[in-house]
């Protein structure tokens, strides 16, 4: 990550830290952090005073005189600024009486990174050392937050509190709770290495233990004559102690987790009430950095475990260069040439040869408008869509042809319902890449067999393939979109849970009986979920050849399942069980209590999908009919999956499904390309 992103993802976690310790050090009412995006040039703000913002609030990089500050890296102050002066006053709820603006500057890249602002010096003016009491205190949080290193934050912050003070020794001390011991980190000015000797004293001994078991500052004058003071060390090494200023490092929670000890004011004969205030401004910051490092540490580690695991996780999904220029060789086809009626509901996708589906996913992406709206890398796109179908495996249904059809409803919804007018083109991409994404590695089993959330799973998988090299499709997305994105994609997902279908439907039937609102998050949201869930069962909408093989590949996978739980000594339910399991009453009850009950409501949001609802309608009676028939007649045998078959050979000799029938990818194609009920 860049190291704008890595400083996003560690300021979110406690930023508003930063902030209100500016404030509160500094004496203004009001500070905040702008941060700079060089990626989009713009200037963004989310944390004012202790207040974390609902919405960020962004304005131009080269907003007024703050684009001054970022190039040239030199303060302002409100005399600078006069135009900015009442979008500030908006921003911050007050008006602006005076203002500091100091930049702050990344060591590693010597760019400007953020702008710190404090508004409304309280007391007055601000005087020389108020300003530069302010930049000292910025310099704190440019080094706790950029610093990449436990020790070397620590070091890097006492450091300069070093030289700003003149002392002549400086010493760490981090608390080890468990052993009740303080552990030097920095010691007499060097830092310890984890590989030396670590130095540990008792954590209620001495000044630094006092000052740790009580959490005040000591300041001590004359070292030689107070009580706590041991100078045995000064006898044995010749060095002479003066004056001490020893202090608390504490968290956010305000418990002590180390100690800081300066030994000997270098410019004056004892440290004062200045010293005080500094280092009692340091130790907060130095806990900051810190809690920060440990983060970073933890950031860093997680991402290495997750880097390792998901390569070897990818190992068998691999995208090779050949594979991704074969896909591209012939360029993007129109859906025009692919079929004359792929935009049209009673087209059937999974009549198409599997390995043309990769390109007809990119013919989708390209008639949606995706790829010029946000600008994706054809070559990108190319191996991500190879990545996706690697990532199915080959149950009888839930594999990469069952979420090729997924998606092609989407587009199908996109082209005949006119989505643009209730949804934003963000969400309707989360949508189509969802409807690709949704089942990724399914084993052909539920969610009580796997004892775990599969659909969470899936989603992780999408996560994986994103984070592989060459497969970001949303590389060249604003942070924030970026963020939007992933949340839209999980939560989208999810909803393929029927259980969650279920428990949003009296939200649905509210919401279609009202009237949508465009401008509801909520209409939103629960949209979103509705056409997931319809594009999931867009079997249903299909022709009844298609309809009936359909529910052959789904039970094909539920009494495989069933199977092994058998296997197990388990006892599955009814329709898991092909020795039990009538599937004409099964899919009868499915379709009035799940189907047609979806596409109801999608009927009375979109008048155009009122044919989707009724070819679901008259698969239903199809079933009915079968069920009907045996029932007189009675099953062929104890499986349940015979009497399809059995079914399928009497309405063939029927000709009911014409004279040019064959099997491709689990479904029966038709003589006009899957057009027609």
């Amino acid at each position: 990550p860049t190291e704008l992103q890595l400083f996003s993802l560690l300021v979110d976690f406690r930023f508003d830290l930063h902030v209100s310790a500016l404030q509160t050090q500094t004496k203004s009412q009001c500070c905040c952090l702008l941060l700079v995006s060089e990626d989009n040039h713009q200037l963004f703000c989310q944390v004012v005073g202790d207040k974390v913002l609902e919405e960020e609030i962004s304005f131009p990089l080269m907003f007024g005189r703050f684009g001054q500050v970022v190039e040239k890296k030199k303060s302002i102050s409100l005399q600078d600024i006069s135009e900015e002066r009442r979008q500030l006053s908006s921003m911050l709820g007050c008006e602006i009486s005076s203002m500091l603006c100091v930049p702050v500057v990344s060591r590693a890249t010597g760019h400007v990174v953020a702008l710190a602002c404090s508004f409304n010096k309280q007391g007055g003016q601000r005087s020389e050392t108020s300003i530069w009491s302010f930049c000292i205190c910025v310099h704190f949080t440019q080094i706790s937050l950029f610093s990449k290193g436990t020790f070397s934050a620590i070091l890097s912050v006492f450091l300069l509190l070093f030289v700003n003070l003149f002392s002549s020794s400086c010493s760490v001390f981090l608390l080890d709770r468990l052993s009740h011991e303080l552990v030097a980190k920095v010691f007499d000015g060097g830092v310890v290495s984890e590989e030396e000797n670590e130095f540990r004293i008792p954590a209620d001994q001495g000044i630094a233990g006092h000052v740790a078991t009580t959490g005040q500052i000591l300041n001590i004058k004359d070292a030689y004559s107070h009580p706590l003071f041991y100078r045995g060390v000064d006898d044995s090494t010749g060095f002479k102690t003066r004056n001490i200023l020893c202090f608390p490092i504490k968290d956010e929670n305000n418990e002590v987790i180390g100690v800081a000890e300066l030994v000997n004011k270098m410019n004056g004969p004892w440290f004062n009430r200045f010293d005080e205030d500094l280092a009692t401004a340091f130790s907060i910051y130095c806990g900051i950095s810190i809690a920060h490092s440990l983060l970073y540490k933890r950031v860093d580690e997680a991402q290495f475990r997750s880097h390792l695991a998901n390569e070897m996780m990818m190992y068998h999904m691999k995208v090779s260069e050949e594979e991704v220029s074969k896909l591209l060789v012939t360029g993007i086809e129109p859906v025009k040439e692919i079929h004359p009626c792929y935009a049209e509901f009673t087209y059937t996708p999974r009549s198409l040869p599997d390995d043309t589906t990769p390109l007809c996913v990119l013919s989708m992406f390209e008639d949606m408008g995706f790829i010029n709206t946000y600008k994706i890398d054809l070559q990108t796109l190319a191996r991500f869509c190879l990545m996706v179908k690697k990532g199915y495996r080959d149950p009888p249904y839930h594999n990469w042809m069952h979420a090729f059809s997924v998606s092609h409803f989407c587009y199908l919804l996109y082209k005949n319902l006119g989505l643009s007018n209730y949804l934003e083109d963000i969400e309707i991409l989360a949508l189509f890449v969802s409807c690709m994404c949704h089942d990724l590695d399914h084993r052909g089993t539920n969610n009580s067999f796997q004892v775990a959330s599969v659909r969470r799973h899936h989603f992780a998988q999408a996560i994986a393939i994103l984070n592989t090299q060459g497969c970001n499709i949303f590389e060249k997305f604003s942070r924030k979109d970026y963020q939007r994105m992933l949340d839209l994609m999980r939560d989208i997902i999810l909803a393929t849970d029927l259980a969650h279908h279920l428990r949003i439907f009296k939200d649905l039937q509210k919401m279609a009986d009202n009237g949508y609102n465009t401008k509801s998050r909520t209409h939103h949201s629960l949209l979103l979920c509705l056409l997931m869930t319809s594009c999931d069962l867009s079997d249903q909408t299909k022709d009844w050849k298609t309809t009936r093989k359909i529910a052959e590949l789904i039970y094909k996978e539920f009494f495989s399942q069933g199977d092994l739980e058998k296997a197990m000594g388990n006892r599955p339910s009814e329709m898991m069980d092909r020795e039990k399991a009538y599937i004409p009453e099964l899919q009868i009850s499915f379709m009035e209590h799940i189907a047609m009950p979806i596409y109801k409501l999608l009927s009375e949001l979109f008048p155009g999908a009122t044919e989707l609802y009724e070819t679901v309608a008259a698969n239903r009676e199809q079933w009915t009919k079968v069920s009907h028939k045996f029932n007189i007649r009675g099953l062929p045998s104890n499986n349940s999956l015979d009497f399809l078959d059995q079914e399928y050979e009497l309405l063939q000799a029927q000709g009911a499904f014409g004279s040019d029938d064959h099997c491709l990818n689990g479904c029966l194609d038709d003589t006009d390309g899957g057009q027609g009920q």
